[in-house]
């Protein structure tokens, strides 16, 4: 892998007053790497531009050395990407010095962030499924959570968020939080209440317009009746 990164393209800074210390501090580490053996190096990258995605950061990012693994955020309801996503160098000295160099750097019209992370604190499934090619959704979440469901889909879905409530209620109580919120249990009580409401409400209307409507004569002579007799 080394001898292939040795006869890579000349590099380019992204800023030109950093080119020859750029490629000084890349040069000594490819010379070190043909001695000792390389560690992979894995870097944060932020605020990326939209229009930019897994293909062009791949190209964009071997500029600095040999990326074996991209991993860029989407938002599962769009496909979207979320601005964000993680970089994986063949050295993790080479993700030093990006990490470095691209850190508020203005690309795009977008302060750029760029932090090396430990590799103890790279998460052990960042990259799975970094290699799948990105497929946008065919029936978006947005289209799914909005569609119209059965009475028993309702059901459990409501069922679903007071079990999901109960819980939450049950670890703050562990952790000693006293804290207290309407929650779905008070709103499924408080639809309850008016539809109570509305029932009653119904029945007053039904009485109102039959006294005062076409209901009144009937009643009247019916009460004339009962006071003569």
């Amino acid at each position: 892998m080394a001898d292939s990164v040795d006869v890579a393209a000349p590099l380019l800074s992204l800023e030109p007053e950093l080119q020859e210390d750029f490629q000084r501090k890349v040069q000594n580490i490819r010379r070190k790497s043909k001695v000792e053996s390389i560690t992979p190096g894995v870097i944060y990258l932020g605020h990326i531009p939209k229009i930019l995605h897994e293909p062009q950061l791949t190209e964009y990012f071997n500029q600095f050395g040999t990326v074996t693994r991209l991993r860029l955020s989407r938002s599962k309801k769009t496909g979207g990407s979320k601005g964000y996503g993680f970089v994986e160098f063949e050295c993790d000295e080479v993700a030093k010095i990006v990490a470095s160099t691209m850190n508020n750097y203005l690309f795009c019209e977008r302060l750029l962030k760029c932090e090396f992370i430990p590799p103890e604190k790279v998460p052990p499934r960042l990259f799975i499924g970094s290699e799948t090619i990105f497929k946008k959704p065919s029936l978006p979440a947005v289209t799914r959570y909005n569609r119209k469901r059965s009475f028993e889909e309702q059901t459990k879905m409501k069922s679903r968020l007071l079990e999901k409530e109960t819980r939450l209620r049950k670890r703050l109580a562990e952790k000693g939080i006293d804290y207290d919120f309407p929650g779905f249990a008070a709103q499924k009580k408080q639809n309850l209440d008016c539809t109570l409401d509305l029932s009653v409400n119904s029945q007053v209307s039904k009485y109102h317009s039959i006294y005062y409507g076409a209901g009144r004569p009937l009643l009247v002579a019916v009460l004339s009746a009962f006071i003569y007799i």
